[in-house]
């Protein structure tokens, strides 16, 4: 299902279903069990973005050391299951799949998910998806007596009812890296504190690394080498043009890709260019690698797992990206990220590695796109994106591949 059709239908059928819960919760909380005193089996919703899970990752695992590894659920979708098990944050039993191949694929999934929930015994639940409908439905009908969401008290973001015991207020000024903290501390407080929160600083920990094996390096050198046709893979720079239909806004016109490749390829003779993507986008990189016209420039999208381009990172330099889950998960990797924003902000959802290195013009009407207005905007025309030259990548390029290439001569 596409996640146009699934924003509207989380939108129209989840707007009353939240009203109709509503009316069910006030009618039954009189004769509901007391809420526990202290979390033992916590239900965490993320359905969507990989990238984000990689944000929650400290979050994460402050539950796990509040309550066990053995006692943290984690909902997703089954497409972004990949980052959660690369994480090794809880084990793989306790992640609980809901597959998005079709409407009643995605109504039959979700049931089964509420049945295992009760099956064990989840008594808390914490929304970390902010405003969608469904992640509210699915963690009060968990059966937890404890749950936590961000709530529109006063308009702000979605309605979705009143179906949290501990109801926050979403901060737009925050990094991700404290939404997501302030949720979780949120689920250990008394519901009567809320949504009144001063926690001050908090620690962040960092997702471990990505290490492939041997046996993983050799056979994406493979995959290079074939694809480019030589016998010792070259110095990779890879570019995300992100040619699907996720978050049309994001995307950096094409022609400045092309234009960026050529660039490099001109300046750095021994240096090849990959354009990476997903199965869907592997037509669109395809075009995009037609249009630079490099026998030095190669299409890697849909020639790998998921898996297999966290290995490409780890082979490659550098990647130009805009803002989407490569930004994110490519952190677990050694590779430096030059990340492009626009009608998002990095100061919410911006990677705080030190190999990433961040665009965003910041104009007057940017960022339109936020959990409060489901990622919605009316804008037809990404001035914020184009605003980001070539000349500013490609500098940025240019020294992070020097001080790269260079450091390693200093080590050789």
């Amino acid at each position: 299902m596409e996640v146009k059709t699934m924003r509207v239908v989380d939108r129209w059928l989840g707007t009353p279903a939240c009203a109709f819960l509503t009316l069910v919760r006030r009618l039954t909380d009189p004769f509901r069990r007391t809420p526990v005193d202290q979390p033992r089996r916590v239900l965490i919703v993320k359905l969507a973005e990989q990238g984000a899970t990689v944000l929650a990752y400290s979050s994460l695992r402050r539950v796990v050391e509040e309550v066990g590894r053995e006692n943290v659920f984690v909902a997703v979708f089954a497409e972004n299951r990949f980052i959660l098990d690369l994480l090794h944050v809880i084990p793989p039993e306790n992640v609980i799949t809901i597959r998005t191949t079709g409407l009643a694929r995605v109504v039959l999934d979700a049931f089964g998910a509420i049945r295992r929930c009760h099956r064990e015994n989840i008594d808390s639940a914490i929304d970390f998806e902010f405003f969608a409908h469904a992640s509210a439905i699915l963690a009060y009908l968990s059966g937890a007596s404890r749950r936590v969401g961000y709530h529109s008290f006063a308009g702000e973001g979605a309605y979705r009812g009143d179906l949290f015991t501990h109801r926050l207020v979403y901060n737009a000024r925050l990094h991700a890296v404290e939404v997501f903290r302030i949720l979780v501390e949120a689920l250990f407080l008394p519901p009567e504190r809320l949504p009144v929160l001063d926690l001050g600083p908090l620690e962040e920990e960092p997702a471990p690394p990505f290490e492939p094996t041997a046996e993983e390096l050799l056979e994406v050198r493979e995959i290079a080498n074939r694809l480019l046709d030589r016998s010792e893979q070259p110095p990779l720079i890879l570019l995300n043009a992100n040619t699907g239909d996720l978050l049309p806004l994001r995307r950096w016109p094409t022609e400045r890709y092309v234009e960026l490749a050529r660039r490099i390829l001109e300046r750095y003779p021994e240096v090849a260019i990959g354009l990476t993507g997903s199965p869907e986008e592997a037509a669109g990189a395809q075009r995009v690698a037609d249009a630079i016209g490099s026998n030095r420039c190669v299409n890697f999208g849909g020639h790998t797992t998921l898996r297999q381009l966290l290995v490409l990172y780890c082979l490659s330099e550098v990647m130009v990206t805009n803002d989407s889950g490569p930004a994110h998960y490519s952190n677990l990797t050694p590779i430096d990220v030059i990340t492009l924003f626009g009608p998002e902000t990095p100061t919410a959802f911006g990677s705080r590695s030190n190999r990433s290195h961040l665009f965003w013009a910041g104009i007057d009407c940017s960022p339109c796109v936020n959990a409060f207005n489901d990622r919605w905007s009316p804008c037809t025309d990404n001035v914020c994106m184009q605003k980001i030259t070539v000349d500013q990548v490609f500098e940025k390029v240019c020294e992070v591949y020097e001080r790269r290439r260079d450091s390693v001569a200093g080590q050789g």
